[in-house]
């Protein structure tokens, strides 16, 4: 792609790759609470685990599900990829839906810099996962 004359080295993201501990839970979060669909779903016997690849409009997500992988540490937090954010039409109507699932989320703020509507809930696993306007 060229932006300008000059070419984007990136266009856009492929995918993100999440680690779920439990195939059920991570499974149900995704799928049937926040309406990803499944693009395809594979036991890897030589690993003991499950990659379920998801589809997040143009992008997808790599649900991995490893039943030992260590804990995520939040607070204070490392260094490393910080959260997952999904762009809503409203920030207010998607955190309605959210509870109504029970999905507890974080109080709606402004972000300081764009003025947009966003906030915080969490997956099974402890993953901050953002909605932003």
């Amino acid at each position: 792609m060229k932006n300008g004359g000059e070419r984007v080295m990136f266009d856009t993201i492929h995918h993100i790759a999440i680690i779920g501990s439990d195939y059920e839970k991570s499974k149900h979060f995704y799928v049937d609470l926040l309406g990803l669909k499944v693009i395809r779903e594979n036991y890897r016997k030589e690993r003991d685990d499950y990659k379920i690849d998801l589809a997040c409009g143009q992008q997808e997500i790599e649900l991995f599900i490893i039943k030992n992988a260590p804990a995520r540490v939040n607070y204070p937090e490392a260094l490393g990829l910080r959260h997952l954010a999904f762009k809503v039409e409203s920030v207010d109507d998607t955190v309605k839906e959210l509870n109504g699932k029970g999905i507890e989320t974080e109080p709606v703020r402004l972000d300081d810099y764009t003025g947009k509507k966003m906030t915080f809930f969490h997956d099974p696993d402890g993953l901050p996962l953002e909605i932003h306007e």
